[in-house]
């Protein structure tokens, strides 16, 4: 029987256990909820806001219990606002507690000899490669759990991005597919789309951009023994590779994520075109990696940042690719499906720290989708698309564009009908019929070319077919080369006129050379162009129905005809001016100012109806020209149909005179119908009914 003194310190030994153990029940129970002073739970880490009135520009909070660090709140319209957070529950010791070997004593272990039980401390650990060499060199699986069920405040955040940046530092030899599914789990846990807030109030802005450069040195340093759709299968954050050689087959990645903790994705692949694998000389490998947040943090981490001012709206794609090869071709779906939500091709230059855009190419922009080609190299191995700054958009131009086309529209149809009226009192010789027939021509071409705008533009607003798109574009760019070869017959015509004097051509073989020039040449380009370009889909735009400048440069089958034809028409203007101020005898101060008035009446006739306030179109191709620039060339070409009429019309004297002259005679017309209306034999007609 054992001695009272005996039974009492084991009694006491067991009341102590049992107390143990249940206190830590309750606090595995109550989790992160802790007692406030004022007895209410809290549930979280950090306290809202400062105590106290916003009366200083600054104020700092400590850190919930359990959590080191603290939190900064600026004083915004007399109110606190957030702008910092250091808070942490992690560090290199509490990564590897569960892994020290040591055993904690449980009441079912009573029973085990005190002598075998090692109570002496672990060594410590100073790094986190010191900690995952000890504990975890085959897949450093053992940071995982700790990771995962850390809170994804962002001192957390910063920590772990920190953490990853070592393992790709020092952890770089002999990456393993496992290491590889451990490394994108750990990445995975702060790109969740629940932690993408807090990146906004990390100190260190670059830590998304660490981030970014650390899963892309890592994967350059995996070895795949076989191919692998899914290396890394999270929902943040997705890894693939490939064995490739000069025989392989294009290649392409194929990613479908989630943005959201829902089911709707978003798309994304990459190919290695056929062309770039035949340079291999050796069998090597391909990985590709996509995040579909990644986009999301950056824009949060860096919105007030002047180096990243636009918006990234896809996934960020990643590939590691052999030295030789170069080219990709990446297709993007948009985040942001707004038809305002135009897109341009970027790639990130690690060493620059910012997006590149000479970097990619952009092939094409349609619906929702944005395919282009890019450069790869161990500077630039990151992709995505931007909100393209490039389309201008201001209200101003839309207005003076669409008010233009309606008064220019409205302006060639007067014009038509007004020729339709004087066409047999003013076209009497040669020379004034094929001018008459040249104006009839360039108001037909310029009124067909901006209705081919308008359903161009309507077709861009409302995405229609491509096929359509391009039909459109082909119209359009022909009916304003029809515009500008017109012009150019006029001012033939006007040589032609001035200079030749004894010989004239018959008016079958003048309008023979007026159609072959006015709509021959026009269609030889267009047809050119189009079939130069269309097969590689880069005939039009990708942000519009007109064509391509970025990928194909289409758009020089357009300018280079049209600058030319404006420079003959400069020089056609010279040679006018030259021959008007031919001297005559007698003449007199009166005449002298008589020649200068001429003068002024033909440039100011041939500046507009020649084409050459298109030559403002110049400075538009200009990156960062001045706005004022586009609001003149909007001005002066949206108007161009009013200027036909002006100057080519109604300031022609021969043509106001025919038009009094057709008046006059439909009023003498209605006067005489009126009066033989009103005659006695009328009236007695009218009588006996």
């Amino acid at each position: 029987m054992k001695s009272p003194a005996t039974m009492i310190c084991c009694l006491a030994l067991f009341l102590a256990t049992e107390c143990s153990h249940y206190r830590s029940k309750i606090d595995m129970k109550d989790g992160h909820k802790h007692q406030s002073p004022g007895g209410k739970s809290t549930v979280g880490k950090t306290q809202e806001k400062c105590q106290g009135a916003c009366t200083t520009s600054y104020c700092v909070q400590s850190c919930a219990k359990h959590f080191r660090g603290e939190i900064g709140f600026t004083c915004n319209q007399k109110k606190w606002q957030k702008s910092t957070e250091t808070c942490t529950s992690l560090s290199v010791e509490t990564l590897f507690q569960g892994s020290n070997g040591v055993s904690r004593v449980s009441t079912a272990a009573a029973s085990a000899p005190l002598p075998n039980l090692n109570f002496r401390a672990p060594e410590p650990v100073n790094s986190v490669a010191q900690g995952i060499r000890k504990n975890c060199p085959l897949d450093y699986g053992c940071i995982i759990n700790v990771v995962k069920s850390s809170e994804a405040t962002s001192g957390n955040i910063a920590f772990i991005v920190e953490l990853l940046k070592n393992i790709s530092i020092d952890l770089s030899d002999n990456v393993t597919q496992e290491k590889m599914k451990s490394y994108g789990k750990v990445a995975n846990h702060i790109l969740d789309t629940a932690a993408v807030s807090n990146w906004a109030f990390i100190p260190d802005k670059n830590a998304s951009l660490d981030l970014l450069q650390s899963v892309n040195l890592f994967a350059r340093q995996l070895h795949l023994h076989n191919d692998s759709d899914n290396i890394v299968d999270e929902l943040f954050i997705q890894t693939k590779g490939f064995r490739i050689n000069h025989s392989t087959s294009e290649k392409r990645f194929n990613f479908s994520m989630s943005t959201k903790n829902t089911t709707e994705g978003i798309s994304g692949m990459i190919e290695i075109p056929r062309q770039e694998l035949w340079k291999l000389q050796n069998a090597s490998q391909a990985i590709s990696i996509a995040f579909p947040t990644l986009g999301a943090i950056l824009n949060e981490a860096h919105l007030q940042n002047v180096s990243l001012p636009r918006l990234v709206n896809g996934l960020v794609l990643s590939v590691v690719l052999p030295e030789n090869l170069k080219q990709i071709l990446l297709t993007f779906e948009k985040t942001n499906k707004s038809q305002s939500a135009r897109a341009q091709c970027v790639g990130w230059h690690s060493r620059k720290r910012r997006w590149d855009e000479n970097a990619c190419v952009m092939i094409r922009d349609i619906r929702n989708e944005v395919r282009c080609r890019c450069d790869s190299s161990n500077a630039v191995m990151s992709f995505s698309i931007l909100m393209s700054p490039k389309s201008i958009t201001d209200k101003v131009l839309e207005y003076i564009t669409c008010i233009g086309l309606g008064v220019s529209i409205l302006s060639l149809i007067f014009c038509l009908i007004i020729e339709a009226m004087v066409w047999s009192r003013v076209a009497v010789t040669e020379i004034s019929y094929m001018r008459h027939v040249c104006i009839v021509n360039i108001a037909v071409s310029l009124l067909t070319a901006n209705v081919c705008f308008i359903i161009a533009s309507n077709f861009n607003s409302k995405a229609q077919d491509y096929n359509l798109c391009v039909a459109v574009t082909f119209f359009s760019h022909f009916f304003y080369l029809c515009l500008f070869f017109w012009m150019l017959f006029k001012a033939l015509l006007i040589v032609y006129g001035i200079l030749v004097v004894f010989h004239r051509m018959m008016k079958s073989c003048m309008m023979a050379i007026g159609f072959a020039i006015g709509y021959g040449c026009p269609l030889v380009i267009a047809v050119t162009t189009v079939a130069i370009t269309e097969p590689g889909k880069g005939y039009v735009r990708p942000e519009a129905c007109w064509l391509n400048w970025d990928s194909t440069k289409a758009l020089l089958a357009f300018v280079i005809p049209a600058l030319v034809i404006v420079a003959v028409n400069l020089l056609v203007v010279f040679v006018v001016a030259v021959n008007t101020q031919r001297p005559f005898i007698g003449s007199s101060k009166s005449q002298d100012i008589a020649i200068i008035m001429r003068i002024s009446k033909n440039v100011a006739i041939l500046t507009p109806l020649l084409g050459l306030t298109w030559g403002f179109g110049i400075t538009t191709f200009i990156e960062d020209i001045p706005s004022v620039f586009h609001i003149i060339f909007a001005l002066l070409n949206a108007f161009q149909g009013f200027f036909i009429l002006l100057f080519g019309t109604i300031m022609d004297h021969k043509i106001r005179d025919a038009l009094k002259m057709s008046m006059t005679l439909l009023k003498g017309k209605s006067r005489a119908a009126e009066n033989a209306s009103l005659s006695p034999t009328n009236r007695s007609k009218l009588m006996n009914r």
